[in-house]
């Protein structure tokens, strides 16, 4: 009876510990957020933009630089679209589409990284800061490094490709310059 008594505290003192350790998919989630943190992207739990959404998913960022903003646009898996947004490629709806038509190399790079994704990548936006993909995590990192270089190149077909013009600086120039 007493080796039964602690059997028992021994697994009422163990049970807890067993739940802090992270099961498989969160083991997998880590090592792909880990490695993808490695080649440049960063990763944030965000609102994504889609309609009717309620919580937050995993965005996968790739910055444009400061001095090269990127284009507008937001592309959204046909499956999470409504019906009423202009189809663009491989079933993908533009919900905004890019003001000015997107270079030839983007488009072409752009269409082929749609083809690859996987089912539960849901949204690709460009803001003139970042190259985001909305997605699920169902990859793990080993695959997702395939789509990195991809989303490289897309991301320098799009550098400087903003529909807002860029500021620059004023030079100063002028008679009043010249004056001592």
């Amino acid at each position: 009876m007493e080796w039964l008594i602690i059997v028992f505290i021994l697994m009422f003192v163990i049970a807890p510990v067993m739940w802090l350790k992270p099961s498989p998919q969160q083991k997998r989630q880590m090592a792909l957020r880990s490695s993808a943190r490695k080649q440049g992207v960063t990763i944030k739990m965000e609102k994504p933009p889609l309609h009717h959404f309620r919580g937050t998913m995993p965005a996968y960022r790739w910055h444009y630089p400061q001095q090269a903003p990127g284009p507008d646009f937001v592309l959204v898996r046909d499956t999470n679209a409504s019906d009423a947004l202009e189809l663009y490629h491989a079933g993908w709806r533009w919900r905004i589409a890019p003001l000015r038509p997107l270079p030839e190399k983007a488009s072409v790079t752009l269409k082929a990284l749609l083809e690859r994704l996987p089912q539960d990548a849901l949204v690709i936006e460009s803001t003139p800061y970042s190259l985001t993909l909305w997605w699920w995590e169902s990859q793990n990192a080993d695959r997702f490094s395939t789509y990195v270089a991809d989303f490289q190149q897309l991301k320098g077909a799009l550098e400087g490709v903003s529909d807002r013009p860029v500021a620059k600086p004023f030079a100063g120039g002028g008679e009043a310059a010249g004056r001592k």
